[in-house]
């Protein structure tokens, strides 16, 4: 990585992105889609290490420019993942005759006011074009509001999977909010 957190040998370049927030206050709100294509598991680590956090971070997350905790030190983060209001979770998926332990990464964080966020979600890249997006979003919220959610909540931005914010209405998510601002990416 160059000093400016672009790969090396390419320049930061400063974009306009757009971020929406999304919620869903019932779990009747959640509209099932098709089945995976493949069948998947979604299983909590508990406890979450560290280093198997930030693997399935980065794995899944650097694609589409997760580095908002890329500078939380070992002692930060790993006091995050032991706080009970956390659950991380990790998708395995068949492929073919292969399984794969890192198809996909889910963090939940509950808040003082009962609701469930959804903090990270992704897919490994290998997976995509499976349905796997929308199950999982499902599950993520089946399991929020299992957890005893009030209300379930995300944002996502135009650096994410372009298939991200259409499947978050699909799944009965309505907007709350939208910004703008300037990111180096």
């Amino acid at each position: 990585m160059s000093p400016t957190g672009a790969p090396s040998g390419q320049s930061a370049q400063t974009r306009e992105v757009t971020r929406t927030y999304l919620e869903m206050s019932a779990p009747q709100q959640l509209v099932l889609g098709h089945p995976p294509a493949v069948y998947a598991t979604l299983d909590r680590i508990d406890p979450c290490s560290v280093e198997t956090w930030r693997a399935l971070y980065r794995q899944i997350g650097e694609p589409w420019h997760w580095h908002d905790r890329d500078a939380w030190d070992q002692g930060a983060l790993a006091a995050h993942l032991a706080r009970p209001e956390i659950q991380i979770y990790r998708v395995t998926a068949e492929l073919g005759q292969d399984w794969t332990e890192a198809a996909g990464f889910l963090e939940l964080e509950r808040h003082t006011d009962g609701s469930v966020e959804i903090a990270y979600i992704g897919l490994d890249q290998r997976v995509l074009g499976r349905r796997l997006g929308g199950w999982l979003v499902a599950e993520a919220v089946k399991t929020a509001f299992a957890w005893g959610a009030v209300r379930v909540w995300l944002h996502t931005c135009t650096l994410d999977a372009p298939a991200a914010l259409p499947n978050y209405l699909a799944r009965g998510f309505l907007i709350t909010g939208v910004e703008t601002y300037q990111t180096t990416v």
